[in-house]
């Protein structure tokens, strides 16, 4: 071994030790004292120390020590004497006081920002059964995007990129790329030429997962292949976390439509084989029992009873069970406006309903909600003036859903006030009975009139919930009225009164796509009304009309709509008709362009007449962005004094509207002028209303 030299000499390594044995310091020989005696020899060096705590300056006068034992420094070159300390002090005002200067602060540094950009690299990646992109997810969901390129210091960045890096190993595992790589880093290769670092995420997603084998375990269904035919995963398709996801919520969605109401979709296992890319998926279904509705049952604070719940429902006992039925019972029961909450759900009963299935009773749990209602909507129309109009309703004050409504309207040149007693649901879903009573006063240029009427009508309407095919009403009114008309004989207006009895039916086939805002489809609405009036005589007629509108969309945003109106009075002349029992056109809900009711006949003071038959028809071409919209239309009509429309003299307007489109239906305000326009008529009308034209 070869000789090694050693860093110090022993002689000055021994020098360097300090003495520890007894023969160089004897108090380590000296046996340990006893604790009182410790106790006094300390007490004696603290009085000692007392003794020295004050020390002599010049003069002569002692000064304290300080708590560590060094003495105070003496204020000033001269002693101070007791006289000079007792001495008053001098008037303020004797001092100069110079202000203070303040060193500037530093400068505030919270607006600096270091400035970076992201690049990811490696993450479109491919394979030979799909191409996948998922810059833009990575994008709306990262924090370094989300910092929009700025970050206070480096420590923030550092964050950001850790955070991502977690997110990007979740949306590739999300993908079927289990073994991905992600690395992060942060290049200052540009910060001497002033460029932003760049926050890089490397990616490297490696094999992508599939399936290998995919077992459903479940009991036998009816039909057999019910779970199979309807889920989408096949065998050899990439583990995609949304599809998984999908496939298990449509067969949860599913077993219920098909007569299990119980079906329960369980925890699902994914075996991954490293070595392969592949993945063994198992999936454990309970089906429970096949049902059929049975009976209702309802509990919790009630604003009707079990068999008023079954008038509303859309099945009956013994029907296979369909949840898409349960949810259309609980939809309608929460648009019947009764309740704060409601709940439907079936409940096993055990009693056999026959091929393999039992009965459930709907158990349903009511929660009534506060019963009335103020309603109130404003509208404008040229000829028409404003119109205010409110509400009052009880929704349930004769149950089940018996509502009694006081209706109100103030306007310019119509007031009233009515009562409505209201059966929803009456005896069969979406039916109604209503009996009216009211009183208007209506003063237009084509009449003045004060008019009670009394009437009675049963209907089947479409709602918003279920949009009906075939809709019909029916009815009877009795009109008492005094109106204004004018007297071609005498060159005058004369007040007459009309005592009128008339019947209603109206029948409705819908096609549309939607109740209150269609896009494609088209409407037929045909109304009759046998009517006779007492003026002086009894003169039976009939009111006749035919309402049909269609709607084809261009694109997604733009709708062409149009909608033609056909209508006839036969049986009696014109001036046996009531004048608020003519027809007339020209308005918002008419031809825009002209006032209220003002195209058709007039009298020699240019105010209109009235007549007994009209068409009308309406081209729009709507288009919608967002919750916005604008319309562009032209109208066409006329009113004829002869019981059948010649189609001829037309007249035309066209205008432009807009509309914000709410969850309750648009909003509308439509700006239109006459097309060759006569004398005595405006050259702008403007209407806004709630809903579409047509």
């Amino acid at each position: 071994m070869p000789q090694v030299e050693p860093i110090i000499e022993d002689e000055e390594f021994q020098k360097a030790i300090p003495p520890i044995g007894a023969e160089d310091d004897p108090e380590l020989d000296r046996p340990l004292e006893s604790i009182a005696e410790f106790e006094r020899r300390q007490a004696a060096k603290e009085r000692q120390e007392g003794e020295d705590a004050a020390v002599p300056v010049a003069g002569g006068t002692p000064v304290p020590a300080l708590a560590d034992g060094d003495t105070a420094e003496a204020i000033g070159d001269a002693p101070i004497s007791d006289s000079e300390l007792a001495a008053p002090l001098p008037p303020l005002d004797s001092f100069n006081v110079e202000p203070v200067q303040f060193a500037e602060s530093e400068p505030d540094r919270d607006d600096v920002k270091i400035r970076y950009k992201v690049e990811v690299n490696g993450l479109v990646v491919a394979d030979e059964s799909t191409d996948i992109d998922l810059a833009d997810l990575f994008h709306d969901l990262s924090a370094l995007y989300d910092g929009d390129g700025e970050a206070a210091n480096g420590a923030m960045i550092r964050a950001r990129l850790s955070a991502d890096a977690e997110l990007m190993q979740r949306i590739l595992a999300s993908e079927g790329y289990y073994d991905a790589v992600v690395d992060t880093r942060i290049d200052r290769s540009g910060r001497e030429r002033g460029d932003p670092l760049k926050a890089v995420v490397d990616v490297t997603p490696g094999v992508r997962y599939k399936f290998s084998e995919i077992t459903i375990k479940a009991d036998p269904t009816v039909p057999p292949r019910l779970i199979d035919d309807n889920f989408p995963l096949k065998v050899g398709e990439p583990i995609v976390a949304e599809r998984v996801q999908g496939a298990e919520a449509a067969i949860a969605l599913k077993l219920p439509q098909e007569g299990y109401p119980f079906a329960k979709v369980e925890q699902r296992d994914i075996l991954l084989d490293g070595a392969t890319g592949e993945g063994a998926y198992t999936l454990p279904v309970e089906i429970g029992p096949r049902a059929r509705f049975g009976g209702f049952e309802t509990t919790g604070d009630l604003a009707f009873d079990a068999e008023h719940v079954a008038v509303l429902s859309r099945f009956e006992r013994g029907d296979l069970y369909d949840s898409r039925m349960v949810d259309d019972l609980r939809q309608a029961m929460v648009a019947s406006g009764l309740f704060s909450t409601v709940a439907v759900e079936p409940q096993r009963t055990g009693e056999s309903a026959g091929d393999d299935t039992e009965y459930v009773t709907m158990m349903v749990t009511q929660q009534a909600g506060p019963p009335r209602t103020l309603a109130a909507s404003a509208g404008y129309g040229t000829g028409e003036g404003i119109r205010l109009e409110g509400s009052w309703m009880h929704r349930n004050l004769f149950p089940p859903e018996g509502a009694l409504i006081v209706r109100g309207v103030a306007g310019t040149q119509e007031q009233g006030l009515g009562v409505t007693f209201r059966r929803s649901n009456a005896g069969r879903r979406d039916k109604t009975f209503e009996l009216v009573a009211e009183a208007t006063r209506s003063d237009y240029n084509a009449f003045e009139a004060l008019t009670g009427r009394v009437g009675v009508r049963w209907s089947y309407d479409s709602t918003p919930l279920w949009q009906k095919r075939w809709t019909y009403a029916y009815g009877a009114e009795l009109i008492a009225t005094s109106e204004d008309d004018y007297d071609f004989t005498r060159g005058a207006r004369n007040r007459d009164f009309y005592t009128i009895f008339g019947l209603t039916g109206q029948i409705g086939m819908d096609r549309t796509d939607s109740l209150l805002d269609p896009t494609k489809g088209f409407r037929i609405t045909a109304l009759v009304q046998p009517e006779g009036s007492m003026r002086g005589h009894f003169s039976p007629y009939a009111r006749v009309r035919l309402d049909a509108s269609g709607y084809y969309p261009v694109t997604d945003n733009i709708v062409l709509a149009g909608r033609v109106r056909v209508g006839s009075i036969m049986g009696a002349a014109r001036e046996r008709l009531a004048p608020s029992r003519r027809f007339y056109a020209g308005g918002g809900g008419s031809v825009r362009g002209f006032g209220y009711q003002q195209l058709g006949p007039k009298d020699p003071n240019l105010d209109p007449i009235g007549g007994r038959s009209l068409n009308e028809a309406a081209v729009e071409a709507r288009y919608r962005f967002g919750n916005f919209g604008v319309v562009g239309f032209v109208d066409a009509g006329q009113v004829y004094r002869g019981s059948t429309p010649t189609f001829s003299d037309m007249r035309f307007g066209a205008g432009i509207g807009a509309r914000y489109y709410t969850n309750f239906g648009p909003m509308r305000i439509d700006v239109a002028t006459p097309i060759n326009r006569q004398p005595g008529e405006a050259r702008i009308s403007v209407y806004v209303s709630i809903g579409q034209a047509f």
